[in-house]
């Protein structure tokens, strides 16, 4: 556009170069980063479950499956510098599964070790002290090495809050807003799905669970749904056990294709996804066979 003509049209439209040039829409706050889009499955392509939220440059984990803390070095790297080690200090967990949890141990010592020093928070369902004070406690050789025994190290990063939580808001801050809510997940007591209110994002996270309502009236046109699925066409070629517990304890392809149809996400990102012998793309045509909006297959480390 020439200046005249730029000239003419702000004449036109009763408007300043300087109101022109400092509208701008506003930036995005708000990263979400798969950390880890695997199943208890020991594929090193995906590692266990573990989704950071990252909002103004601070980290909120959900669920802490192998190899979380070298997948946020590898974020940061790439990076999401929201996902240093000393701010990791912010973490919530769907349910207490060994593929959600077995990160946990790396989770309160390493970013510790690496000079975080505000103690780690954690949200959860109950159970959640008990594995927290287990943990501690085995390895309390290695702290007291740490503190007492010579090497330089902060006296507060490895200190852990637990926060053993019910349906609702659970945590705020002035950057999110997190609300918990029950989801099924087979004979789990208590398994949760989170909904995250930034800024610029809603962002919803179901956690491990058979067909649940709760996601559905949880996102409501949400702007990110995030949620776990098998395949259909694999789930058929499975031994009868395994038939009856995944159909219990999961969701399968055309069921999330009808979730999403009534949730209405502006994307659906799928994770903790069980191909059994189908490709990505196999999956995917699952889900659009009754689902018309925008879904992808998640990776670890994407970025949305």
């Amino acid at each position: 556009m020439t200046k005249s003509f730029l000239a003419f049209f702000l004449l036109l439209f009763g408007l300043s170069e300087k109101s022109v040039q400092t509208t701008k829409l506003p930036q995005s706050t708000t990263q979400i980063v798969l950390l880890g889009t695997g199943t208890p499955n020991a594929d090193p392509e995906r590692f266990g479950p573990s989704v950071a939220i990252v909002v103004n440059d601070t980290p909120y984990i959900v669920d802490f499956g192998p190899g979380v803390v070298r997948r946020a070095a590898a974020a940061q790297r790439k990076g999401v510098v929201g996902l240093a080690m000393p701010k990791l200090s912010k973490a919530f967990v769907t349910h207490l599964h060994s593929d959600h949890t077995t990160g946990y141990a790396d989770l309160i010592f390493t970013p510790w070790v690496l000079e975080r020093k505000d103690p780690l928070d954690v949200y959860g369902p109950k159970g959640l002290k008990a594995m927290t004070d287990h943990i501690v406690k085995a390895y309390q050789q290695d702290l007291d090495m740490r503190l007492f025994g010579g090497e330089p190290s902060n006296k507060t990063g490895h200190k852990v809050n637990t926060h053993e939580i019910k349906p609702g808001v659970i945590y705020k801050d002035a950057n999110v807003t997190v609300k918990a809510f029950s989801v099924k997940h087979g004979s789990w007591k208590e398994a949760y799905g989170f909904r995250f209110e930034t800024p610029d994002k809603t962002i919803v996270i179901s956690g491990d669970c058979a067909p649940s309502q709760s996601v559905i009236d949880a996102c409501d046109g949400c702007d990110v749904l995030i949620h776990e699925v098998y395949s259909q066409t694999g789930f058929l070629k499975r031994p009868p056990e395994w038939q009856k517990y995944h159909s219990q304890f999961h969701t399968s392809s055309r069921e999330l294709a009808e979730i999403a149809t009534k949730a209405k996400p502006g994307l659906l990102i799928l994770y903790h996804q069980l191909f059994w012998g189908t490709s990505e793309d196999a999956l995917l045509n699952e889900i659009r066979q009754d689902y018309s909006g925008k879904v992808v297959s998640g990776r670890d480390l994407d970025v949305y």
